[in-house]
């Protein structure tokens, strides 16, 4: 089928890959998302192609180096890794000292498209993360963060002491960012 990766062998450990394996796999990456990517990047960019191709290749080689990513390779996953990545890398640059000079061009787009994936994306990768952690940690985040429950409401619904939940917490907010660093997602 034209426009879509198969891949009829699961993939190698990337770690112990050669490399003409791990650059076809790269290679067959690139011509699956690259173009897709490039036009999402474009308009986050607002239509600079030369960061937009930038921030591609940048993408790209951050999977490369990440070997998880492309162990556990499946066309989804790593479309959503890479437009998470990307987006970030955006997000990055606008807030460096690059964006807060001047611009110096005129050619604008009218209105620029607004980010449809960016949203699912982050829910995703967070999900992704969240399921990394231990069943404990997972419980305290999910209850403290996404159902607005103190530490004595979290204490007393699992039966320990609001220290330990705290402590939970706090170990569970360390493992959230180590897991998130390991997708790319937070440095």
């Amino acid at each position: 089928m034209e426009g879509q990766l198969i891949m009829t062998d699961p993939v190698p450990d990337p770690q112990r890959m050669d490399d003409p394996a791990r650059a076809e796999l790269m290679r067959a990456v690139h011509d699956e998302h690259g173009p897709a990517l490039l036009r999402y990047v474009l308009r986050l960019a607002r239509g600079d192609r030369q960061f937009a191709e930038d921030v591609v290749q940048e993408s790209l080689l951050r999977l490369w180096r990440n070997s998880t990513i492309l162990t556990t390779y499946s066309e989804d996953s790593t479309r959503a890794w890479l437009h998470t990545v990307a987006r970030n890398l955006v997000i990055d640059d606008r807030r460096s000292s690059r964006h807060n000079r001047e611009l110096q061009t005129d050619n604008f787009p009218e209105q620029s498209s607004p980010d449809i994936f960016g949203p699912a994306v982050d829910k995703w990768v967070v999900s992704d993360a969240l399921r990394s952690l231990s069943a404990e940690h997972r419980t305290v985040l999910v209850r403290a963060h996404y159902l607005g429950q103190t530490a004595v409401e979290i204490a007393r619904h699992e039966g320990i002491p609001p220290g330990t939940v705290k402590s939970r917490l706090h170990y569970a907010l360390r493992a959230l960012h180590v897991a998130l660093e390991e997708r790319g997602v937070v440095r």
